[in-house]
């Protein structure tokens, strides 16, 4: 070996080593960042709510919450599954998008929609604790 291929390996090991220390510390998170990250959180959640319960989503005067009071019955935790309405495995805002064109008679929002994200959140946050169960019926 060279001189020249042990000083490209003494940088790669280097570089390495100082890329993996970067990585751990980009885990680690302090008391105030993770309350200011949950109080983000609380408030998607909260407009999450908010939309559930609003007739605003479609042209009925229909919310969500009133067949899913509480995000009842949507089970974020068994998402993807096989869908019959769709006729395939879909995610839990595909189905969130065939209630709101379907019963409520809205139009789809985007997937990555801030709004969509609230009501995924909400519903999420209503199933805390639930095991993940994806394809479950």
């Amino acid at each position: 070996m060279t001189r020249k291929h042990i000083l490209i390996a003494a940088a790669a090991i280097a570089l390495v080593g100082s890329a993996a220390s970067l990585w751990i510390r980009a885990d680690e998170f302090t008391k105030k960042d993770l309350a200011r990250w949950q109080n983000e959180f609380m408030s998607v959640v909260k407009k999450g709510r908010e939309l559930w319960t609003s007739p605003k989503l479609g042209t009925k005067g229909v919310a969500c919450a009133q067949c899913h009071p509480n995000a009842a019955n949507t089970h974020p935790e068994t998402y993807p599954k096989f869908q019959k309405q769709l006729g395939r495995v879909a995610t839990l805002r595909e189905m969130f998008n065939w209630c709101l064109m379907n019963p409520l008679e809205g139009k789809p929002l985007a997937l990555d929609d801030p709004r969509m994200i609230a009501m995924e959140a909400y519903a999420t946050y209503e199933r805390r604790g639930v095991p993940l169960a994806p394809g479950k019926h």
